[in-house]
């Protein structure tokens, strides 16, 4: 194994990199080039094109970089000319995206004129460009080169920086310019300073925005990012390779310090590849790496951009090999790594930090997974799957487990626990809880009482108060094992088992939950009474989430989440919106649709509840945005992915009745199993489920108007009873012109139940005429569509 990371290397070594030996090189390479002064040129009418976005270099100066492996991968194109002009399109294909970058440049559609363009490329760019300019549309310019080099050069060294892990990945893979990636920092005449990215191999092929200081760190502000409008571009390209088993051994030590084994078992896709990427931690030091038994490179470093635009805590590093993986080939690879991961919250209570990212893996695809652990005796740790070791030496345990079905992620939990076995329905349920309280939730002494009023040479009287008595952390571990039990069998009801018959509950600070493939985290509150919570949390809202809710969303996710997940960030809301639907539907199963409602009555003025700019929380972006909501309120991203993602589900299933929802659910569990999903695959399927008289056009717009964009309607009902016929409209106001909704009017009659009828509504009002079996009481519209209170 060859670790480098990235330090400064002689340029004359890099004609090592000619033998294939050494990665590290070639990246250094690539950061010193230099722009060439024999290349540059006085061009005009030149343009790149790649799927939505169009560049046009109408006239200026175009300078090269010299070849990195017989590559140039820059160019810097100037208007230092009289007329000199260049110009970058680019129309988002849907509304939401339209918003985004309206909110950022006050237009919905990127038309800039420009200065200056910047390109960074491993595509065919460069061949593009010198074919145009062979075909006539410029002409050498030397003598512009050297002032060219001196003046951008260093802006070549200072944004290549941003890319070396992708410039060597491309670099060193057999050349495929299909895959290869098109960087543009474009210095606009009105807008300043932007990125454009163009890169085939991501989920979201293109993205424009800027790197920004927010209080003092960095952060980038997404102005739009999406997919092409071309079916046949907006498929991210084949994968370089596949995970297709983790054998993990790790070995927690006294400090709690984690040092493991893990190896990887993979097959290569369609291309030959001498590089493959994978992700880990921050706080994870990967010291060694083979592939097949032969030691590798690896190559790691912390990009400025990249990080910025990442919603995890993960950093990737490259894999490198001397000699190309044949396509569709399978091979091992083994890492040994080290890492602190296993925090303390005081008081002997432990957990993982890490716990989606402890140990290197290749993106959140199936694997199946082989644990083996080695830890102090005198702590319990638990996994997910099926244990078939658990042994003692010394002062050291060892367990192993192994799933039996894939997984996108492994996690893991430690302390000093009590447990609970659970078992309703083939299902087995363990759940374990702390022995001990962490130090954040220790109960304190109140302040001292002072009884009298000191005077002159007599002291004041002070009465201590006695330090309330300490919390039970495991007290309800039977009713949490209870309550999980129950959720479980509830879902797999509805949606089938999960792909485990075993889950494993486990305790960890803070005021949230997770819940893993086979292994749920749950707060430390839900294992105490509401009672003994800090005085800050005894309220209405914490006992709904701590009591009623959090079990089952976490549970639910066995499903939404970890069966069946999000392809991207834009498609994240439908793992958690369906969690946070599914806990209320488990609610209402328990207390009626009453708790229901009035659950989300909560989550309507969440939404609905105007920041210090005076606007909703709900307008600040569209649902599909992702962790780009982060960026406003503060409760932002929660609000509308959880709680507006639950109030989506919830018109789904009252548009499309109670059994058409629930098969249409059980389907994209059988679809999408152990697979990723986008909201338009999620829409396709609804569609296969819609009632009769609904369009499939219907379910588009419903998508268009709730989750591709923002706004929150306030509906104003009009109605006339004229015996047994009835005629009425239903205003829409406080969304946009082009907003139009399925508006269920329900009708209240003396004797028989009530009937819904379906009135499609928008700005422009919507009239609805029917003839019933008997004269009605009233009309009303119920609380089974999100809108404003009147």
């Amino acid at each position: 194994m060859r670790l480098h990371r990235l330090k400064s290397v002689p340029l004359a070594a890099a004609l090592l990199f000619a033998q294939g030996r050494d990665g590290a090189l070639l990246t250094d390479e690539a950061r010193n080039t230099e722009y060439d002064p024999s290349e540059c040129y006085r061009v005009h009418d030149l343009s790149i094109r790649r799927a939505d976005i169009r560049l046009y270099l109408t006239s200026g100066y175009l300078t090269f970089s010299k070849p990195v492996h017989g590559y140039p991968m820059s160019a810097i194109f100037t208007t230092d000319v009289e007329g000199g002009d260049g110009e970058v399109l680019l129309l988002p294909p849907n509304r939401g995206e339209r918003r985004s970058m309206a909110r950022f440049t006050e237009s919905p559609n990127l038309d800039e004129h420009l200065s200056t363009v910047f390109l960074l490329f491993t595509d065919d760019t460069a061949k593009e460009l010198r074919d145009q300019i062979a075909a006539g549309a410029g002409t050498k310019a030397p003598e512009m080169g050297p002032s060219q080099v001196e003046r951008w050069s260093p802006v070549l060294h200072n944004l290549s920086a941003s890319f070396e892990l992708r410039l060597a990945q491309d670099l060193l893979n057999p050349r495929n310019p299909s895959r290869g990636l098109l960087f543009a920092t474009v210095a606009g005449k009105r807008l300043g300073t932007f990125d454009l990215l163009y890169n085939p191999t991501s989920t979201e092929q293109i993205i424009v925005g800027r790197l920004n200081d927010h209080d003092g760190r960095s952060a980038y502000d997404v102005w739009a990012s999406f997919s092409p409008r071309d079916p046949a571009l907006s498929r991210p390209a084949p994968l370089d390779f596949l995970a297709s088993r983790y054998s993990i051994d790790a070995t927690v030590e006294q400090g709690k310090a984690l040092r493991a084994r893990t190896q990887v078992q993979i097959r290569t896709g369609p291309n030959p590849i001498r590089v493959l990427s994978f992700d880990a931690a921050r706080s994870v030091d990967v010291t060694s790496a083979t592939v097949d038994g032969k030691p590798a490179e690896v190559l790691a470093r912390d990009s400025l951009r990249s990080q910025a635009l990442r919603p995890d805590d993960n950093q990737t590093f490259l894999v490198v090999v001397d000699t190309p993986l044949a396509a569709d080939t399978d091979h091992t690879i083994v890492f040994e790594h080290t890492g602190t991961v296993v925090r303390e919250a005081g008081n002997g209570v432990y957990y993982v930090g890490a716990r989606s990212n402890w140990y290197p893996h290749a993106g959140d695809h199936f694997a199946y997974c082989e644990l083996t652990f080695h830890y102090p005796r005198k702590l319990t740790l638990v996994a997910p799957g099926d244990m078939s070791l658990d042994s003692t030496d010394g002062e050291v345990r060892t367990s192993r487990w192994t799933t039996p079905s894939p997984v996108r992620v492994a996690g893991f939990n430690l302390g000093e626990y009590d447990k609970v076995d659970a078992s309703l329905g083939g299902f087995q349920v363990t759940v374990y809880g702390n022995r001990h309280l962490e130090t954040a939730l220790q109960p304190r002494a109140p302040d001292p009482v002072i009884i009298n009023t000191p005077g002159r040479g007599r002291p004041a009287t002070i009465l201590s108060q006695a330090t309330p008595p300490q919390p039970d952390p495991s007290a309800r571990l039977r009713a949490v094992a209870a309550d999980v039990s129950a959720a479980l069998q509830f879902f797999s009801e509805r949606f089938g088992p999960p792909s485990m018959k075993t889950l494993t509950v486990s305790p960890v600070p803070g005021a949230f939950g997770q819940g893993f493939p086979g292994l749920l985290y749950l707060s430390t509150l839900v294992y105490m009474n509401p009672s003994e919570w800090p005085a800050s949390m005894r309220n209405e809202r914490s006992r709904l989430l701590f009591t009623d809710l959090i079990e089952s969303h976490e549970v639910a996710h066995q499903w939404w989440g970890n069966v069946v997940t999000p392809s991207s960030s834009q498609d994240e809301w439908i793992q958690e919106g369906l969690a946070d639907y599914c806990s209320l539907l488990w609610l209402e199963k328990k207390k009626g649709v009453r708790a229901l409602d009035e659950v989300l009555d909560l989550y309507r003025e969440d939404l609905l509840r105007k920041g210090a700019n005076g606007q909703t929380v709900e307008s600040f972006g569209p649902i599909t945005w992702g962790f780009r909501l982060e960026a406003g309120d503060p409760d932002s991203w929660r609000a509308i992915t959880y709680e507006k993602g639950a109030w989506i589900f919830h018109m789904l299933r009252r548009r499309l009745g109670d059994d058409k929802f629930l098969a249409m659910l059980t389907e994209v569990r059988k679809r999408f199993e152990f697979q990723a999903i986008t909201t338009r695959d999620l829409v396709a399927v609804i569609k296969d489920f819609r009632p009769a008289g609904l369009s499939a056009s219907a379910i588009d717009e419903f998508f268009d108007n709730w989750a591709f964009s923002t706004g929150v309607p306030s509906f104003k009902l009009n109605y006339s009873i004229k015996g047994t016929r009835v005629t009425g409209s239903v205003a829409v106001s406080g969304v946009d012109n082009d907003f139009v909704a399925q508006v269920p009017v329900e009708i209240q009659f003396a004797k028989s139940q009530p009937r819904t009828i379906w009135v499609e509504a928008s700005t422009d009002e919507g009239a609805f005429s029917t003839t019933l079996p008997e004269t009605p009481l009233k009309l009303s519209i119920p609380n089974s569509v999100l809108a404003a209170r009147r």
